[in-house]
């Protein structure tokens, strides 16, 4: 049985930090790109960073660049999203994907394009 589980969301103050982790399970995780998208109440979900473990790319949405950062641990099939210097604009559900066999350049793939979903972690920012 394939599963993503995302763990490691919580509230924290504005200027805080989290890390994210999404642990993976019942596929060949190598052969995979991995992303994480959030979706915030009343908005469109978005991708926010990818990371792919075929041509070793990553890519991270603007907002976010130099505050985020993706990392993996392929021993432990799992992937981390490191957020640093949170906003109140990063509030929202953080879910993590997978697509088989995709680069992470220009963006990665479409949302619709990915294979497999987490159940989402939620992240609160307060001021």
């Amino acid at each position: 049985e394939v599963q993503l589980v995302e763990s490691g969301g919580g509230l924290v103050q504005a200027g805080g930090s989290l890390r994210l982790s999404c642990a993976a399970s019942g596929f060949t995780f190598d052969d995979y790109a991995i992303g994480w998208f959030r979706q915030a109440p009343g908005k469109e979900r978005e991708a926010v960073s990818c990371i792919s473990f075929d041509d070793a790319s990553t890519y991270y949405e603007d907002s976010v660049l130099g505050r985020f950062t993706i990392s993996s641990d392929n021993a432990k099939k799992t992937v981390f999203l490191q957020m640093n210097s949170l906003t109140v604009e990063d509030t929202a559900v953080y879910y993590c994907a997978a697509v088989h066999d995709t680069s992470c350049l220009l963006g990665g793939p479409e949302d619709d394009e990915y294979d497999y979903w987490g159940q989402g972690t939620q992240v609160t920012v307060f001021l």
